[in-house]
C-alpha cells in the first residue's frame, strides 16, 4: 500500500474495493463497465468525505452529465483497487465540477484506469439545473 500512497497522495478522497470474479468478461480481465462503476463507488464517496449533502437545500444534489474513462492496465480476479477521487479546481462553475479519478491495481502497483466525470448540481423537482450553494462550493475548492 506504501507504493498506491504515492500515487493517492494529491487525492482526498478514496477507497478501496475488491474485484469480484464476476467483474471479468469473456477476455478474462475485467470488463470496461466494472471500471466506470468503481469510479462510481469513488464519487459516492467523495461526496459523502466531503459535502454535506444534507446540507444542501431539499431536492438538490448531484448529477453525473458526463464521464471518460482512458483504460491503462487490465484488471484481472484477484485483486483489489483502490479508487482515489479529486476535484480539479480549474473546473468549479456556478453549476458543475470535475472529478479526477483514478483506479489504481494493488496487486500489480499500477494505474488502471484514469477517468474524469463531471457532476452537475441538479433541482431534481424542477428537473433543471442548480447553482452550487456557496458554502459547498467553498468545501470543494479545499477539497
Amino acid at each position: 500500500m506504501l507504493f498506491i500512497q504515492e500515487f493517492i497522495k494529491d487525492y482526498p478522497s478514496y477507497l478501496e474495493l475488491p474485484v469480484q470474479w464476476g467483474d471479468m468478461d469473456a477476455m478474462q480481465h475485467v470488463n470496461n463497465v466494472s471500471y466506470l462503476r468503481y469510479m462510481e463507488s469513488g464519487r459516492i464517496r467523495f461526496f459523502s468525505d466531503f459535502l454535506q449533502l444534507a446540507a444542501l437545500p431539499e431536492g438538490i444534489g448531484p448529477i453525473l452529465a458526463e464521464i471518460n474513462c482512458r483504460y491503462k492496465f487490465p484488471v484481472t480476479y484477484p485483486d483489489t483497487v483502490v479508487v482515489a477521487s479529486r476535484v480539479k479546481p480549474e473546473s468549479v462553475d456556478e453549476f458543475s465540477i470535475q472529478l479526477q479519478q483514478l483506479v489504481i491495481s494493488t496487486r500489480h502497483e499500477r494505474i488502471a484506469a484514469e477517468g474524469v466525470a463531471r457532476v452537475v448540481f441538479y433541482d431534481y423537482a424542477q428537473k433543471k439545473k442548480a447553482p452550487i450553494p456557496e458554502a459547498i462550493r467553498a468545501r470543494l475548492l479545499k477539497s
